[in-house]
């Protein structure tokens, strides 16, 4: 009986230890792509200053979402992208130009915007990662992609599907995949 419960000791050490090894190599993969583009979401959406939620895992994102982002962040967003705060606002957000403009730069945004604000930043940080060069990722935004059937990956923001497609071939290039 006593090798029956040292055997299962050991095998939850195994499984916590496995588990421990895949976080570390998590946060050794995310500081990996801040460190090669120099560029996390949280810069994009303004920093540590504007964005006060300290991010360790994905249920801060979501707590971050639902708590609003500011139209600071927003606008620190935009300027990361080669658009115009018009085009953003009423062809992504499906909003007024003029409802946004409204808005101080510390109101906070409604929770459905914040979120897509947030994995729009996400997959622009992934384009950092693979271009280098804020030049560059414009170019590659606004720039009609075969892969995408002849689509600006940026008029697929408005929609998490289009993100997902757009994230899974900046993956392909990272991977040396023709796209």
């Amino acid at each position: 009986m006593i090798l029956f419960t040292e055997s299962v000791l050991f095998f939850v050490c195994d499984i916590i230890s496995l588990y421990l090894v895949k976080l570390s190599r998590m946060k050794i993969v995310e500081k990996s792509i801040e460190k090669r583009s120099g560029v996390s979401f949280i810069n994009l959406l303004g920093g540590k200053s504007v964005v006060s939620t300290v991010i360790n895992s994905d249920f801060d994102i979501i707590a971050l979402s639902n708590e609003g982002i500011t139209k600071a962040s927003l606008d620190a967003l935009i300027s990361h992208l080669g658009i115009s705060k018009k085009s953003f606002s009423e062809n992504i957000l499906d909003a007024s130009v003029k409802t946004i403009e409204r808005k101080k730069s510390t109101d906070k945004l409604d929770k459905h915007a914040s979120s897509l604000i947030i994995e729009i930043a996400k997959v622009v940080e992934h384009a950092f990662a693979v271009f280098e060069n804020e030049e560059k990722v414009k170019r590659w935004l606004n720039t009609a992609n075969r892969a995408l059937n002849n689509t600006k990956p940026i008029d697929l923001f408005y929609i998490p599907t289009g993100l997902n497609m757009v994230n899974n071939i900046l993956g392909r290039i990272e991977e040396g995949v023709y796209s």
